[in-house]
């Protein structure tokens, strides 16, 4: 407590009640903010000591928190009685007594219902018995298609699949109908669960491409008409209650998996083609739960005490590591109601500890808010930001509360929003901003762990580490799982010897190869193992990893300079004018054009400064707009050290956000490059006529 003392004894706090400013000081603060607190202290670490370079020529790193000194460099598994997916129900159950386990709500305003572990269990177990009964083999190959959203229909089919051995396959709810029927026809599917008749429709659309396909299984009780259409595909439909009813009917006896069984095969995004589906073990999955596990236990006993907020898509295996995560140790999982837009109320209602998260949430989040603070002006605004600034001094130190009296004026509200109880939250899939992560940690005031990884290595290989609130920029440390290396990239300037260079990762949880993809394979993992992640990172003096730049995505002028247009796009983001950005070159050319896609807000608000007429879509055409974002992003990239050659020369306005709808974005909020250099073919070319 001597830390919250001295802390209360050097600052000033003010506290705002209406108009009134009080300013209390030293032991009369303490008394105040203290009193019964519930505080906690996150663990310290020695940030110069988060990995240790192992002996040996590679320059490879691993994980403190593995007995390295002893040889061992992973961490395989957390529990003696789970080995694999399966287990992970299993050992909730006894862990819980039985608890509640799956819980969603049946409406807004209505309370959430709970299933028990048991329950779960018995219909997943009905679930894969029920598959049995219809002709699916309990087998290794086989493959069963889950194309829904999360519920708990969702998990009891992954379970029911795990139990007899075969094999959960997601289908992106909005990875589009090609990708659909390449991943059907790729994996031999003969069954899917589909959570409503649109997708059943889509299905049958192109059942002539998918001649495997032959039962489809329908959440809720399809109509004759139905039933109809399904006949006339040439395809039977039975409800999930009805296949529950057979398999409680003709029970047989489980086929359980072992560690090295196939689990899942999970289809990336596909930014630059075809989606590959990337073949994941059951020891893949408890390896990244172990590893995960530990890297969060310094701070959190995580345990049946706590509560998983699901919403992020259980068809990319972030969600799913999470899932079996909190599982496994008899917590309860909530899923959303499937509409964005009522996300808010669900979690207002089920008041999650565990809140997994994406950064283009927690960004839309803190540009809503900040708009609100600095629009407000006055005491307001003066009181947020001196209640910001001394929750960060307490952040930066190391002590993460909710009890602070700036929590009870000033950060209350915004708490609510994710329901107020959330004690860990983990972001994954993209980059964030160090001033948001900063936000984040200061307002909500949980542990805040960002992860950095892919589908290939099942979703993480390295975490920041609990207690780690320095706003540095990186990715922390390899994971207990896995050990990591740097490789020479010397086309771009790239050097192990420097401590730059591709990312690799070795370890169980890297994905066994890419399913009757031999020629993917091999270009992702070498022989020796080692996945090539196709990201550039630099190791850090603490030990921790940075991702500085992309490969995969790099092309040549026509000088013969290489440039990674993702790290531009980046920067270009930064300028507050801009949302989205898209950086284009040819081999031919010796300059990078782009595509700007301004921020809505921000460009209304620069209009109404610059007395410029006309609504954001008016704004975009306007040529004084064009040369002022152009001459902002060039300033910006000067400043961050792009060289002259990664300055673009011309933009084009767009007026529409980059989306999964209108299909430049992957489900990840990725920019899928091939569809934008289509999309924007006449605009691209017209750039470059103009500068030729």
């Amino acid at each position: 407590m001597q830390d919250f003392k001295e802390l209360a004894d050097d600052n000033v706090w003010i506290v705002a009640a209406g108009t009134a400013v009080v300013v209390v000081l030293g032991t009369t603060l303490y008394w105040l903010t203290h009193r019964g607190s519930k505080t906690r202290i996150m663990a310290k670490y020695d940030y110069n000591k988060q990995s240790v370079l192992l002996p040996g020529e590679e320059r490879i790193r691993c994980s403190t928190l593995v007995n390295h000194e002893k040889g061992q460099h992973f961490i395989e598994k957390m529990y003696d009685d789970m080995n694999t997916v399966y287990d992970t129900l299993q050992r909730g159950m006894k862990q819980s007594n039985d608890g509640d386990c799956l819980g969603w709500r049946p409406g807004p305003g209505q309370p959430y219902k709970w299933m028990k572990y048991s329950e779960v269990n018995a219909k997943a177990v009905q679930f894969g018995a029920g598959l049995i009964f219809k002709g699916c083999e309990a087998v290794n190959t086989t493959n069963i298609g889950i194309y829904s959203q999360n519920r708990p229909e969702w998990t009891i089919s992954d379970y029911g699949c795990q139990s007899y051995s075969m094999v959960a396959v997601p289908l992106y709810d909005t990875l589009g109908e090609e990708a659909m029927v390449h991943t059907v026809k790729l994996t031999d599917m003969t069954t899917i669960v589909c959570d409503n008749m649109s997708k059943v429709q889509g299905l049958l659309k192109h059942r002539s491409e998918m001649p495997t396909l032959r039962l489809i299984i329908l959440i809720g009780t399809p109509s004759d008409e139905d039933r109809k259409l399904c006949e006339d595909g040439k395809v039977e439909m039975i409800s999930f209650e009805g296949l529950l009813e057979l398999g409680k009917e003709n029970p047989t006896d489980l086929v359980l998996p072992k560690p090295d069984d196939l689990c899942t095969i999970c289809f990336t995004s596909g930014t630059t083609g075809v989606p590959k589906g990337g073949k994941l073990s059951h020891r893949a999955f408890i390896a990244q739960i172990a590893a995960v596990h530990t890297i969060a236990s310094p701070a959190l006993n995580i345990s049946i005490k706590d509560v998983h907020a699901s919403y992020l898509p259980l068809a990319h295996v972030f969600e799913r590591c999470m899932q079996f995560e909190v599982l496994s140790v008899g917590g309860r999982m909530g899923y959303f109601q499937g509409d964005v837009k009522l996300l808010t109320d669900d979690l207002q209602a089920l008041q999650p500890t565990v809140f997994p998260c994406v950064p283009r949430l927690m960004n839309r989040i803190y540009d809503k808010v900040m708009s609100g603070v600095n629009s407000s002006g006055g005491v307001k605004k003066a009181l947020f930001n001196f209640a910001y600034n001394k929750k960060k001094a307490e952040v930066l130190r190391g002590i993460c509360r909710t009890d602070s009296i700036w929590d009870k004026i000033v950060f209350k509200k915004i708490q609510a929003l994710l329901g107020g109880r959330v004690q860990w939250m983990v972001i994954g899939s993209a980059p964030i901003s160090a001033e948001v992560l900063l936000f984040w940690r200061v307002v909500i005031g949980c542990n805040i762990q960002e992860g950095y990884g892919q589908t290939e290595c099942t979703a993480a290989c390295s975490v920041t580490l609990a207690g780690d609130n320095l706003p540095q920029g990186h990715v922390g440390p390899p994971i207990p799982c896995n050990i990591m290396k740097l490789c020479d990239v010397p086309e771009m300037n790239y050097f192990a010897k420097d401590d730059q260079g591709e990312i690799c990762v070795k370890g169980p949880n890297v994905f066994s190869g890419y399913h009757k993809n031999e020629e993917k394979t091999k270009e992702a993992i070498d022989e020796d193992g080692w996945l090539h992640t196709g990201d550039i990172g630099v190791w850090l003096p603490n030990g921790c990893v940075k991702i500085t730049d992309r490969k995969k995505h790099i092309f040549k002028l026509a000088q013969g300079e290489y440039v990674a247009p993702e790290k531009i796009e980046i920067l270009y983001c930064e300028e507050p004018l801009v949302a989205q950005a898209f950086v284009y070159g040819e081999s031919l050319k010796a300059s990078i054009i782009g595509v700007i896609v301004p921020d809505e807000e921000e460009l209304v608000k620069y209009g109404k400064k610059e007395g410029l007429d006309g609504d954001f879509k008016q704004l975009c055409a306007k040529k004084e707009v064009k040369d002022a974002i152009l001459k902002r992003i060039v300033q910006h990239g000067k400043k961050r050290g792009l060289k002259g050659f990664e300055l673009v020369r011309d933009i084009h306005i767009y007026d529409d956000l980059f989306s999964v709808d209108n299909g430049l974005l992957t489900p990840t909020f990725k920019g899928k490059r091939p569809a934008l250099k289509t999309f924007f073919a006449s605009q691209l070319a017209d750039m470059y006529t103009k500068l030729d």
